[in-house]
């Protein structure tokens, strides 16, 4: 089966249209006010009503409250909750019990035993990304995919961290995940995505390319991604 592509970040209606159009599973939109790719809630309702009948909506949290995220799930229709802080085992199931959205729990992997304490959430997603100290997410840097190789974790896997054109074909090949994760790898810069990027990425996923883009549409944006920064 193919390796879907979730593209987080999103904070226009222009750029969710362009990632569906790249192939996207899912579109992730942040919430949390510290990063530079929060999504106002107008338009996340927006970006909801137009395309929730097509493609998984995604809300990315860290540390929020309940009810602040079951607003925004019935505001902007959410399909998934995304979890990127500190939150329990206990707290994920209310989540998916008081939303009724499915929950994707996000893991800093540092170790293998990261992957093992992940077996206490019975969410219906795990998302790997790499571990910063003091950071929830969206560094840029890249999971060492041999900690991840091979590791049975029950929920689907969605691979994240630092994943550009140049390289998800390697991530898929190493860690065959159920799907991967961008943000920072797509952009033009924090919550601006490039089209071209977008389609180099989807390229590259899907096999049809070697992730590289022409000079002039390279673009100097960092490569990165993940969530929720």
């Amino acid at each position: 089966m193919p390796t879907r592509i979730k593209h987080c970040g999103i904070t226009t209606i222009e750029d969710a249209h362009r990632a569906a159009e790249a192939g996207a599973w899912a579109l992730g939109m942040i919430f949390w006010d510290g990063s530079p790719r929060r999504c106002d809630l107008d338009e996340a309702q927006l970006i909801g009503a137009e395309l929730r009948r097509t493609l998984n909506i995604v809300g990315v949290f860290v540390n929020a409250r309940l009810e602040e995220i079951d607003r925004a799930v019935q505001a902007a229709g959410l399909s998934h909750v995304q979890l990127h802080g500190d939150e329990g085992p206990v707290f994920c199931g209310e989540i998916a019990r008081r939303t009724g959205a499915k929950v994707i729990k996000a893991v800093r992997v540092q170790s293998r035993a990261t992957l093992q304490s992940a077996s206490a959430f019975h969410t219906d997603f795990l998302l790997l990304d790499a571990h910063v100290e003091g950071v929830p997410g969206g560094t840029g840097r890249t999971i060492d995919w041999d900690v991840v190789r091979g590791a049975k974790l029950g929920p689907p896997v969605i691979l994240s961290g630092g994943l550009h054109p140049g390289n998800v074909a390697a991530a898929i090949d190493a860690t065959e995940p159920f799907a991967v994760d961008v943000a920072s790898g797509t952009e033009l810069s924090p919550g601006i995505k490039d089209p071209a990027k977008l389609q180099a990425f989807y390229e590259a996923v899907r096999g049809g390319g070697d992730g590289e883009l022409a000079p002039e549409a390279a673009g100097t944006s960092p490569v990165g991604g993940g969530s929720p920064a």
